[in-house]
C-alpha cells in the first residue's frame, strides 16, 4: 500500500500527487483485515493497519514465518502496541486531577483502526494517532503518537513518538508486545528453546495476581547466568517481569538449529517474558512501565513506571528484532 495519507474514519480521503480523492466509509472490513506489506532482500513483513501490530516476519532465505499467527483459540495477538498504559489498572480506572477515568488493558493503540499513514515506502511505514474528543474521555491528555516499522537488512527497527500537543505535563507508559513462533520446526519441542541475554544476570521476576496487577510478591529467577531455560509451564503464574537487568538486548535460541530471534531495547527500563501456559508462542516485551500494583493508590501520576513529558516535547525510543538464520 502507498498511499502517503489513509485516515480510518467515516470519511475517507487519500491524498495522491496531484488531486484528492473522497471516498465515505460504510463497511471497515476491508480496513480491519488491511496489512502494510515491507520487504527487503532478507525479510518480508507485513504490519496490521488494525492495532499497528507486526503481523509477519518471513525470511526470504528459508521461508520462515517468525511471527505467531494469532490463533483465536489460544491467543488472538500477534503484537500489541501498549499506549498510554501498560498491562491493566486497578479496578479498571484511575483518578487524575479529581477525575476518574477507564483505559482498557493496554491502551487504546491495540485493534485501533482510527490509525493515518503518515509515510509509506518498500522498506518503511509509519503511523499515527492523534487526542481527540473520544480519547480525552479516557485519557485527559492532547497528543500524537506514531509509530515507525523499518526494515534494514535482517532487522526490524520499530520507532515510538511521543508528542505533547497540550499546555500540561503529558504522563504515559509505552511498550511493544510481539510473540514469536515457539518452537519454529517440527520435530521440536519449547524445552528446546531458551532466552539467552548480554550479561550475566541476577534476578526475580515480580509476581502478578488474578487480577493481572503485581502483588508485591518477587521470586528468584535468575542467578549468575545469561541463559533463561523455556518449560512447557513457566509461564503458568503470568508474565515473567524483569525491573534490574543490565542487560539490553535477549535472543531466543534453540539447541537444535541456527535460527536466533534477537531483541535490542536499549530505551527501555522493564522487560516482560510471557506466554500462554503450554502454548507455542513466546512474547519478548520491552517496556516503558508496568500493570498496577494491587496496593496502588489509584492515582494516575502514583502509577509505577509512568514517563512525564513537558508541554510541546516530544519523546522517542526504539526497539528491534533482528533475524539470524
Amino acid at each position: 500500500m502507498g498511499n502517503r495519507c489513509l485516515k480510518i474514519n467515516k470519511t475517507q480521503r487519500i491524498k495522491r500527487t496531484g488531486f484528492t480523492a473522497l471516498f465515505i466509509i460504510t463497511d471497515y472490513t476491508h480496513f480491519y483485515y488491511m496489512k502494510h506489506t515491507l520487504e527487503n532482500k532478507y525479510l518480508q513483513v507485513s504490519i496490521q493497519h488494525k492495532g499497528a501490530e507486526i503481523s509477519s516476519i518471513v525470511s526470504k532465505k528459508t521461508g520462515q514465518e517468525y511471527i505467531w499467527q494469532a490463533d483465536r483459540t489460544i491467543w488472538g495477538s500477534s503484537a500489541p502496541v501498549l499506549f498510554p498504559i501498560i498491562g491493566a489498572l486497578k479496578e479498571n480506572q484511575y483518578t487524575y486531577k479529581g477525575e476518574t477515568y477507564t483505559l482498557p488493558k493496554h491502551g487504546f493503540i491495540r485493534n485501533n483502526m482510527s490509525l493515518e499513514v503518515i509515510e509509506k515506502t518498500d522498506t518503511l511505514v509509519c503511523l499515527s494517532y492523534q487526542s481527540s474528543e473520544e480519547t480525552l474521555r479516557s485519557y485527559p491528555f492532547e497528543f500524537e503518537f506514531r509509530i515507525t516499522y523499518q526494515l534494514e537488512d535482517n532487522s526490524l527497527k520499530v520507532y515510538h513518538t511521543v508528542r505533547n500537543k497540550g499546555n500540561d505535563t503529558m504522563l504515559f507508559s509505552l511498550g511493544g508486545h510481539p510473540a514469536f513462533n515457539c518452537p519454529l520446526n517440527y520435530g521440536e519441542h519449547y524445552s528446546d528453546y531458551f532466552i539467552e541475554f548480554d550479561q550475566k544476570e541476577t534476578d526475580v521476576t515480580h509476581e502478578l495476581g488474578l487480577t493481572g496487577l503485581t502483588n508485591g510478591g518477587t521470586h528468584p529467577l535468575i542467578f549468575n547466568s545469561k541463559q533463561l531455560n523455556l518449560t512447557p509451564h513457566i509461564f503458568d503464574n503470568d508474565a515473567l517481569i524483569f525491573k534490574h537487568l543490565k542487560s539490553r538486548a535477549v535472543t531466543l535460541k534453540n539447541v537444535k538449529s541456527k535460527q536466533e530471534i534477537r531483541v535490542e531495547f536499549d530505551d527501555f527500563n522493564y522487560l516482560g517474558i510471557w506466554a500462554k501456559s503450554n502454548a507455542p508462542f513466546v512474547c519478548i516485551e520491552p517496556w516503558l512501565g508496568i500493570t498496577d500494583a494491587e496496593n496502588g493508590t489509584g492515582k494516575f501520576e502514583d502509577k509505577e513506571g509512568l514517563l512525564s513529558l513537558e508541554a510541546t516535547k516530544t519523546f522517542k525510543a526504539m526497539y528491534s528484532i533482528e533475524i539470524s538464520e
